[in-house]
């Protein structure tokens, strides 16, 4: 699903705040602006310490990617693949660059065109790979980012409870006081085990997911471009690529790898013999 991620963060926070209800806790007790600014406002300072600034302006890119990622399409992959493996069949692999520049995916489209010009497959293969490895380092180091925030939340939380801890020992002459001001101080530790275990984490988790999951449809179509390459029969091609796909949508590849025209031939009646 497209918006599992904010719908389980969603469904986190509800549960959370219905079993606080139902325990006899009112919303507006886990309202602490000074608990809020040492939890996120640490957390922030200390994550632009072991990063940088440039990857702190990435942040709400970084969350509507993983809000709102996109599922890939593996089998719409081999799909497209197999039918470029029947035109270079029919046509010859000069006749696949005409289609180069309707290509959606950069990817796809940069090895078509290796292969269009001839390359050579190591080539193709090392070109490629580079890709998928630079990509993989970039979205390790966007995920470290929340990997690195979700290790200092509970930190600071702690930090903010021994805090407020500090200030309730100092007033321990007026009694009145010491309750609330001590149920106070562990809200800085909720903050912080909180927004760690229910947005950092979970979102850097989903990240590492999109990055995995774009990384095999790209080695999905590396093996198709040189499949198409070899000169494989489209059959061969949609064989090779089954592989990559989960088994649930693997009839469509089958379905896709079909002869063209067999399963129209199929379904025309006979016909009929004239009376003699």
């Amino acid at each position: 699903m497209k918006a599992s991620t904010a719908i389980g963060i969603g469904l986190a926070c509800v549960g959370l705040l219905m079993g606080a209800m139902m325990e006899g806790s009112q919303i507006g007790s886990f309202i602490d602006p000074p608990a809020i600014l040492i939890v996120f406002g640490g957390t922030l300072g200390a994550t632009l310490a072991s990063t940088s600034m440039e990857s702190i302006k990435r942040i709400p890119g970084l969350y509507k990617r993983a809000m709102s990622a996109e599922q890939h399409d593996m089998s719409g992959r081999v799909d497209q693949l197999v039918s470029l493996a029947e035109k270079a069949r029919r046509e010859g692999l000069l006749a696949l660059e005409s289609g180069v520049a309707d290509l959606d995916d950069e990817f796809t489209r940069k090895g078509l065109q290796l292969v269009v010009d001839g390359t050579e497959p190591e080539v193709i293969l090392q070109v490629l790979e580079n890709e998928i490895d630079g990509a993989s380092g970039r979205a390790a180091a966007d995920r470290a980012i929340f990997e690195k925030a979700g290790g200092f939340a509970p930190t600071m939380g702690i930090l903010g409870t021994v805090l407020g801890l500090v200030h309730v020992l100092q007033n321990l002459d007026q009694p009145a006081t010491l309750g609330p001001a001590i149920s106070g101080a562990f809200i800085a530790t909720l903050y912080g085990v909180a927004s760690a275990n229910v947005v950092f984490l979970p979102v850097a988790s989903k990240l590492h997911h999109i990055a995995d999951a774009e990384t095999s449809l790209r080695e999905l179509t590396i093996e198709g471009l040189l499949a198409i390459q070899a000169g494989d029969n489209p059959r061969v091609v949609a064989d090779k690529l089954e592989a990559f796909v989960p088994p649930e949508e693997r009839r469509a590849v089958k379905a896709a790898a079909a002869p063209a025209g067999k399963g129209a031939a199929e379904s025309q009646p006979e016909p009929v013999k004239a009376a003699a």
